[in-house]
């Protein structure tokens, strides 16, 4: 009955995130204001493997396209996403600096990769380098709500964390 205890410690909190990601993405929201790269970089820095983070970001991801659909850009996105996770495996402490690095980082890296992914399979792009211009321009109005949203959500889990550590919960 132990090990069955200590299984259901070990998956609850990855099966959580998954379920509160995935509703997210389905409640409305702003554009491009969600708590997934954040969440991507939290795995990483929580549970320090960069499998299981991974899977928990693109597990809910796929949850959430399941009932929105799906779209030519969603290797782009997901390939952000490890990134985030990446980067949360280099976090230390998750203090506030290397929130801002990281979540500035992975906002970034989302903003190129998800931009260059919609140049090179949108038809609406010319495939040239005046195309690739025009897809990073149009999406500048985007960014900053990935960026703020990023780096709302990483804020709330560093707060949460630190409450969880000082209740002995996490």
């Amino acid at each position: 009955m132990n090990k069955l205890n200590m299984n259901v410690k070990n998956y609850f909190l990855p099966i959580c995130l998954i379920l509160v990601l995935s509703f997210s993405r389905l409640i409305p929201h702003p554009w491009n204001f969600t708590p997934v790269l954040a969440m991507g970089i939290f795995s990483g820095f929580y549970f320090k493997q960069f499998y299981l983070g991974l899977f928990i970001v693109i597990v809910s991801m796929f949850l959430g396209d399941l009932y929105l659909g799906f779209h030519s850009t969603m290797f782009f996105t997901y390939i952000s996403l490890a990134v985030a996770v990446i980067l949360g495996l280099y976090i230390k402490h998750f203090k506030f600096t290397e929130i801002l690095v990281t979540g500035l980082t992975s906002s970034i890296c989302f903003f190129l990769i998800t931009n260059f992914g919609a140049w090179l399979t949108l038809e609406m792009y010319e495939k040239n380098l005046a195309g690739l211009f025009q897809s990073y321009v149009l999406a500048i109005p985007f960014f900053h709500n990935t960026l703020i949203s990023t780096l709302l959500y990483l804020v709330v889990l560093k707060l949460l964390f630190n409450f969880s550590v000082r209740k002995k919960v996490a």
